[in-house]
């Protein structure tokens, strides 16, 4: 007699900048079980930024081993899993082996700089944007594979006998849990192929002139998939960290999940997740919209065979970041804690604006010579001044942002729903309600990207019914008003803005 075991959760892998997770979530999608460990950041050079691939995976099979021997879970009960990502990262491995040939390109890596202005002497940045709806910028992965070519000739070589393949964090986490050399699927999403420069943006397809742009053979790329696959991208192997078959039915980069786990199914909806970097997302439909205000057109998700839904993004590149380099470069503080407990010692920024441009400025400007600078410095700033000014440039990366979004839109956001580590900064949030002058909403699960991926899955797999019944795993936390008046929000701005155009054309 055959045993039909219950299903009683859903998995996610949340394979971020600086940790890996593997959670599980539960019919109400509310967190029940995980495990972290975070991975070593290495900077060979400056402007240089890799991670150990291997190690990634490793902690992949770790933090899953450890949550199922550690909480008891029979994997059995696990009904799907989906895969999130920090995105742009490139890797390259050996087909045959499954090696890695060199570390992994990060997204904040700006080695490929040269690279970029080469490509942007004629025509501009923008020059590529209604193919991919991207500017061309040392953020996103084909200049970073363009570079790996032309310094190892050997792997370009391997590239076109197809020996060597290439992915985004998704694409090496699914080839190895389905089986690796023997028997690996190489896919990847909508939306980490949308970060590539490669897909073009309406067919979703790898886009032949844009491999020409950047001599990419093709036959190195992945499948390009849909975010949500009811028919799954494929099964984990039985020997693997979890011992048992599992469909893997849902692929998002990381900012994309959190937008599915915000639930922002609507148009117009917008949430913004304050991690390493800090992105904001608004849901524009079935259509791209191309940004005339510095930001990026990306797919947002697809559901199996349905239309694209498309989305603005603003990206920061430095943001939980900064604090982490306040406490582990200058030694401030000890804890990411602590520099609320500073900046809750003094009632403003006492003149001090920090713009955190250490690997240039994302958007809106996309300035890869801009530097990072502490402005308005005079007798009077204190540690406590300039832990308030660290918190308060996330909220000013953002204000920027939000304003170009409106603009492209032609939207007026009302509310924005936020997600992501420094959310538990209460002089954060209030700030950034206070500088965009519209509520800030957070969710009771804050583990929105995990959560997000983990809800695909589910519907995925019908675990979840519709969206209708994910919107209604949406719970409010705590919700933050604006209360600063219009001339100290301007003076405050202003001053930013200034602050910024000093960091310009520092290299």
């Amino acid at each position: 007699m055959i045993i039909k075991i219950k299903k009683k959760y859903i998995g996610a892998i949340d394979q971020g900048t600086t940790s890996t997770r593997f959670l599980l979530f539960n019919k109400e999608g509310k967190l029940t079980v995980g495990h972290q460990i975070e991975h070593k950041q290495i900077y060979p050079r400056p402007g240089y930024v890799e991670h150990n691939p291997e190690e990634i995976l490793e902690n992949t099979y770790k933090v899953i081993k450890f949550t199922i021997k550690n909480y008891h879970i029979n994997p059995s009960e696990i009904a799907a899993i989906g895969i999130t990502n920090q995105r742009e990262t490139t890797i390259v491995w050996d087909r045959k082996t499954g090696k890695p040939y060199l570390n992994a390109i990060v997204w904040q890596d700006l080695r490929t700089s040269k690279i970029c202005e080469e490509l942007s002497k004629k025509g501009g940045k923008y020059k590529y944007q209604k193919i991919i709806g991207l500017p061309v910028a040392t953020y996103f992965s084909a200049p970073k594979l363009r570079w790996i070519f032309d310094n190892y000739k050997e792997l370009y070589k391997k590239a076109k006998n197809g020996d060597l393949l290439f992915g985004t964090i998704d694409t090496f986490i699914i080839w190895n849990l389905t089986g690796g050399p023997e028997s690996g699927v190489h896919i990847t999403d909508v939306t980490n192929a949308s970060r590539t420069m490669l897909m073009n943006l309406k067919t979703l397809k790898w886009d032949k002139d844009m491999l020409n742009v950047f001599n990419i053979p093709e036959k190195i790329l992945p499948e390009i998939k849909p975010s949500i696959e009811p028919e799954s991208f494929g099964l984990t192997l039985r020997d693997g960290p979890f011992n048992e078959k599992i469909p893997i039915m849902s692929d998002l980069g990381d900012q994309q999940a959190a937008l599915f786990g915000q639930t922002c199914f609507e148009k117009g909806s917008a949430k913004n997740t304050y991690g390493t970097g800090c992105f904001l997302l608004l849901n524009t439909g079935e259509n791209p919209v191309f940004s005339k205000n510095g930001l990026i057109t990306t797919v947002g998700y697809k559901i199996g065979k349905g239309n694209a839904i498309y989305a603005l993004e603003g990206s920061v590149a430095i943001a939980g970041s900064l604090i982490q380099w306040v406490r582990d470069k200058l030694n401030l503080i000890s804890s990411a804690k602590e520099i609320n407990d500073l900046a809750e010692k003094v009632n403003d920024n006492g003149g001090l604006y920090f713009v955190p441009a250490f690997s240039g400025l994302f958007a809106p400007y996309w300035r890869s010579d801009a530097r990072g600078i502490i402005a308005g410095i005079t007798h009077y700033a204190t540690k406590e001044h300039l832990a308030r000014a660290v918190l308060e440039a996330t909220a000013f990366q953002t204000k920027e942002i939000f304003d170009a979004m409106e603009k492209d839109s032609k939207i007026k956001l009302k509310i924005l729903k936020v997600d992501g580590g420094m959310t538990a900064s209460e002089i954060l949030m209030q700030f950034q309600a206070d500088i965009l002058n519209v509520p800030v909403l957070k969710p009771k699960i804050a583990e929105t990207t995990a959560l997000g991926t983990a809800l695909g899955a589910g519907l995925a797999c019908s675990f979840y019914k519709d969206l209708n019944e994910l919107k209604q795993k949406w719970i409010l936390d705590k919700k933050w008003l604006p209360k600063m008046n219009n001339n100290k929000r301007n003076f405050y701005f202003l001053n930013w803005k200034k602050a910024v155009q000093r960091s310009l054309n520092w290299i």
